[in-house]
Order: structure tokens, then C-alpha cells, then sequence
């Protein structure tokens, strides 16, 4: 959700992706995106696409190309992060098929354990219990598919905890990893 239709001063249309804005320097950061030029422009020309037949049918949704049963192949990566006086754990990126990412996805440690938190805003909305409410970007939208995506994610996260762990043993018995010596021009057998 929240990619907006604008229109340049040449009144063309062109669509941005959500975003935030990146610490007082002005930049913005999308949130999730094309990684490739190519499935951008398929994406936008889609979502043009949508908007047209949406003006010219009067209705409220309109569904580009066809709704298959397919399974698009993802990766995730996870860096474990934490932070005094914080419940983040780890920090995420999504890539689906190569082409399109989902970052800010958040690993949190709750009451009951670790669980996955997908980029959101806060909204001008309060709850029953008047704390602000917020919205997800993207999120996924079958029951099986979050549990595959949870599980693949807390999975990378304890994978690169342990390997963070590991490397930290090793410093302290005194060893150092080959990668920490990138520059130096040491011989090889």
C-alpha cells in the first residue's frame, strides 16, 4: 500500500514508491522497490494501466494481468541489531524474484518471543486503549505465506547471531578472520 500516481510539470504520471525521509539531509529512502529498471517500468506501466481502467469503469478496484497461484521464489537478509532500552533484534531486506525488495522489516523480541514486524507508519488514529495505531506498507496477505516468511526470517536471524557469536569467540581466544586482513599482501602455500 502507499504508492501514489503523480504527475510531473509536464502534467505526465509517474508513481513513488513509500518512503521516509532519511535524517534531516532531505533524502528519502523507498521503502520497498524495483531493484531492477526493467520491473520498474512493468510496474508502473501496470499501475498507470490500473488507474486508467479504474477512470473509465467508475470502479474501486482493478486487477492487472491475471490472479495466479504461483509461487514467487524470495531471499531474505538479516543483520541481528540491538540497541540499549530497545526490542529490536534484527533488521531485514525481502527479495522477491530478483527484482523487487521490502526493507525496514524489523525482528522484535516480545512477551512472546522473537516475531516480525513489516514496515509501517504511525497514523493520526487512536485505539481503545489511546495509543497511536499503525498501518502496515506491505505485508503479506495469506496466512501461509507470512508463517513461511516468519520462519525463513527468525531462522536467518539465529543463523547470523550464531555466526556473530562465533566470530566473536574467535577474537577472544586470539584469532583473527582472514577477512579482517583484506589489504595486506601476505604469501600463500
Amino acid at each position: 500500500s502507499n504508492i501514489t500516481i503523480l504527475a510531473n510539470r509536464d502534467n505526465q504520471l509517474y508513481i513513488s514508491m513509500p518512503h521516509y525521509a532519511k535524517s534531516g539531509d532531505g533524502e528519502r529512502k523507498d521503502i520497498c522497490y524495483p531493484t531492477t529498471k526493467e520491473f520498474r517500468g512493468e510496474l508502473e506501466a501496470n499501475i498507470l494501466l490500473a488507474l486508467e481502467n479504474l477512470q473509465q469503469t467508475k470502479q474501486n478496484k482493478y486487477l492487472v494481468g491475471d490472479a495466479q497461484d504461483m509461487e514467487l521464489p524470495f531471499t531474505v537478509a538479516v543483520t541481528p541489531f540491538e540497541k540499549e532500552n530497545s526490542n529490536i533484534r534484527g533488521l531485514a531486506r525481502i527479495y522477491i524474484v530478483d527484482c523487487f525488495a521490502v526493507s525496514n522489516v524489523s525482528l522484535i523480541m516480545g512477551k512472546n518471543g522473537l516475531f516480525v514486524s513489516m514496515p509501517s507508519y504511525k497514523t493520526n488514529q487512536i485505539d481503545e486503549n489511546n495509543r497511536s495505531v499503525y498501518r502496515d506498507i506491505c505485508f503479506p496477505v495469506t496466512a501461509e505465506f507470512r508463517g513461511k516468511l516468519n520462519t525463513l526470517l527468525t531462522d536467518a536471524y539465529e543463523k547470523a547471531v550464531a555466526e556473530v557469536q562465533e566470530q566473536i569467540r574467535g577474537q577472544e581466544e586470539g584469532f583473527m578472520p582472514a577477512q579482517d586482513f583484506p589489504d595486506m599482501d601476505l604469501p600463500t602455500r
